[in-house]
């Protein structure tokens, strides 16, 4: 009988996560980065400024969490907060200038990264897998509450 973990899908996206983040997180850290701050800054690097409900499911993290870290980035001076043109009450994370300047050089060793890690799968199949890991991402952003 094979063990339960070998087939469970949760178990093994969640553990090759873990092995290709824990090769590119030293740089993250060495960039004085926490994962947290990286995974902000590579999210809002190439869209428009994003509400703080969105960018925390975004970036996996609970909104108090990512508002704490927000606070931090802001003082660091890598995000701004802008007013929400479509409800006053709300705010929109964008990064400024210097955070673009702080996370360039990682995104571009973060693909470096990836693409080392997975070397040995053919375009093809990580094509594949990028559209199948997208079409459970869309199908779980789907049955989320609007935050």
């Amino acid at each position: 009988m094979r063990p339960f973990l070998d087939g469970h899908l949760v178990y093994l996206l969640a553990r090759a996560s873990h092995a290709l983040w824990r090769g590119f997180e030293p740089r993250v850290r060495d960039a004085g980065l926490s994962s947290l701050e990286w995974r902000v800054m590579a999210v809002l690097a190439d869209r428009e400024p994003l509400p703080v409900g969105t960018l925390a499911r975004e970036v996996l993290a609970m909104q108090p969490t990512l508002t704490k870290a927000l606070d931090r980035m802001a003082q660091q001076g890598w995000i701004e907060r802008r007013a929400d043109p479509d409800d006053a009450r709300r705010a929109r994370v964008a990064l400024t200038r210097a955070g673009r300047e702080r996370v360039a050089p990682l995104l571009a060793a973060a693909a470096a990264h990836e693409a080392r890690q997975l070397a040995g799968v053919p375009a093809a199949e990580r094509k594949r897998l990028q559209r199948q890991l997208r079409a459970i991402i869309d199908r779980f952003d789907a049955d989320e509450p609007p935050s």
